[in-house]
């Protein structure tokens, strides 16, 4: 069983559309998504839609909680409430719908899905104590539950956990210990952070017990002008060009 894992496409068309191009090439059984649909960019009605269309099985990320209207965006800093404000009122009535029916965690086999954190979609995992909060909450899922899968940080990550330790991995290709607990983070398809503009997404191959991410370059320059047409804060279409 090998399945395509994203997060946080933020309205991200262009980069959505390339990366699903790379994912189909790939054959992958299942693709899921991590959460954070729409938010930032100027597409969010068209990236739900094909959400939808494929029936991907997705949580739901803090992005599509504010849009859809389920939470207020009190704590966004001031560019990211402004954009989550305006696609709330771009959204059509069946995507808000949709994205309030998104679940917030949901187990799948041997793997957990969430957006930030267990049991709390806002808060990231950035650092060791945090991977260690979230670990200890793996664990007391049973010894069934080996991996985590989370986005919010547009980071890429693999950070596993055994005796009690805490270690990161940053290899492109990780072969999964039987004896470890991992937490996992694909990167983000529509708004990276680590310093690299492209798309971020991972393959996991279940069978194997590896893992493997991928980047895909996509038209950066169109999704910019469409942030600018939309009235959306500059500074949105500024980072995707750097990736931050």
């Amino acid at each position: 069983m090998r399945t395509a894992i994203i997060a946080d496409i933020h309205s991200n068309l262009e980069a959505l559309h390339a990366v699903l191009a790379r994912i189909d090439a790939f054959g992958t059984d299942e693709t899921i998504c991590l959460g954070d649909i729409v938010g930032y960019n100027a597409d969010p009605n068209e990236c739900v839609n094909i959400i939808r269309a494929r029936n991907m099985r997705c949580v739901l990320g803090n992005h599509d909680a504010c849009a859809s209207g389920l939470e207020e965006p009190d704590g966004f800093n001031p560019v990211a409430r402004r954009a989550v404000l305006w696609t709330r009122a771009e959204l059509t009535c069946e995507n808000r719908v949709f994205l309030k029916s998104l679940p917030r965690e949901q187990r799948v086999g041997d793997i957990f899905l969430f957006h930030g954190s267990i049991h709390d979609t806002n808060r990231y995992i950035l650092y060791m104590n945090d991977a260690a909060d979230n670990f200890t909450e793996l664990a007391r899922m049973g010894s069934s539950i080996r991996i985590g899968f989370f986005g919010h940080t547009h980071m890429r990550a693999v950070l596993s956990y055994y005796r009690r330790s805490v270690s990161v991995e940053n290899a492109p290709e990780v072969k999964l210990a039987e004896k470890k607990r991992y937490l996992i983070n694909p990167g983000s398809v529509g708004q990276p952070r680590d310093s690299d503009p492209r798309a971020s997404l991972l393959v996991y191959d279940a069978d194997n017990h590896r893992l493997t991410f991928n980047r895909v370059e996509y038209d950066v320059h169109a999704c910019q002008d469409k942030i600018i047409r939309a009235g959306l804060p500059s500074e949105l279409a500024e980072r995707l060009a750097s990736g931050i």
